[in-house]
């Protein structure tokens, strides 16, 4: 990573949902998924975080994004590196590539092929049927919950590592954030695939802490999640009021850090 950011107009058009606005100066930088991005909200937490902290707040958030989004773009590790903070969103472990599957590039949560040892594994499924990696898995958890263990291992595994690389290569002091209607289960679901982020657990987020300036879990309010987003569905996709609760714990937590990182840019 670079010791400044520095983006020009349309570099970060990797990034639909966030990096609109000039990196230049003292922000944080938001790095996330579909919450970040605000797929399903008119303001999503940064764009909160921005007004609660007046520091600006550059918006790295992309839909159905996982880690390997953020590791494999240039112009966010960039903004990250030149960042006063960086935020981390929490995300699944399912849109990574591994050595069972491949997924796009940019759009993570799209299936592209099964490698040589997921044929292996489930010969008798024929993976051109495949287009998402949710269906994906599902299909493989129904099959053979006990082959499926393999593969959820094999993503556990592959998202500790990468996470613990962009924890290890930013230069800025990085902030995890939990974000769900959920707090990180003690370890795998009994049936089915659980909960959002997929296969992430607590024990897995505290192998991080060692690594990260902080850990913040929101796990929104009941009548925030009543709320529900502007989708109509109650739960996730998360709603205006759960984005504003975790704007507000993020916004405790950074106050120190990034009062004593620089002062707040103009305007």
């Amino acid at each position: 990573m670079g010791a400044e950011a520095a983006i020009a107009p349309g570099t970060a058009h990797a990034w639909p949902m966030g990096g609109q606005k000039d990196p230049a100066g003292s922000y944080i930088a938001c790095v996330g998924g579909t919450e970040a991005a605000g797929r399903f909200v008119d303001r999503p937490w940064p764009d909160m975080l921005e007004r609660m902290t007046g520091r600006r707040c550059l918006n790295l958030g992309r839909a159905n994004s996982s880690i390997d989004g953020a590791l494999r773009d240039p112009a966010t590790l960039a903004a990250c590196a030149g960042a006063v903070a960086v935020v981390l969103e929490v995300t699944g472990a399912r849109n990574l590539s591994n050595r069972f599957y491949e997924v796009h590039p940019r759009r993570n949560d799209r299936f592209l092929r099964a490698a040589t040892a997921l044929e292996a594994l489930y010969p008798e499924i024929d993976f051109a049927d495949f287009c998402f990696t949710r269906h994906l898995l599902r299909e493989l958890e129904r099959l053979s919950p006990d082959r499926f263990a393999l593969v959820r291992e094999e993503l556990q595994r592959a998202w500790s590592a990468r996470m613990k690389r962009f924890l290890q290569d930013c230069p800025a002091p990085v902030q995890l954030v939990w974000f769900s209607d959920a707090p990180p289960p003690d370890g795998p679901a009994a049936r089915g695939l659980g909960p959002d982020p997929l296969f992430v657990t607590a024990p897995m987020i505290d192998a991080l802490r060692p690594l990260a300036r902080g850990v913040t879990c929101v796990v929104p309010s009941a009548p925030a999640l009543a709320d529900g987003a502007m989708t109509g569905r109650p739960g996730r996709p998360l709603g205006p009021r759960a984005h504003e609760e975790a704007a507000t714990a993020l916004a405790a937590a950074l106050c120190d850090l990034t009062a004593s990182r620089s002062a707040p840019a103009p305007g």
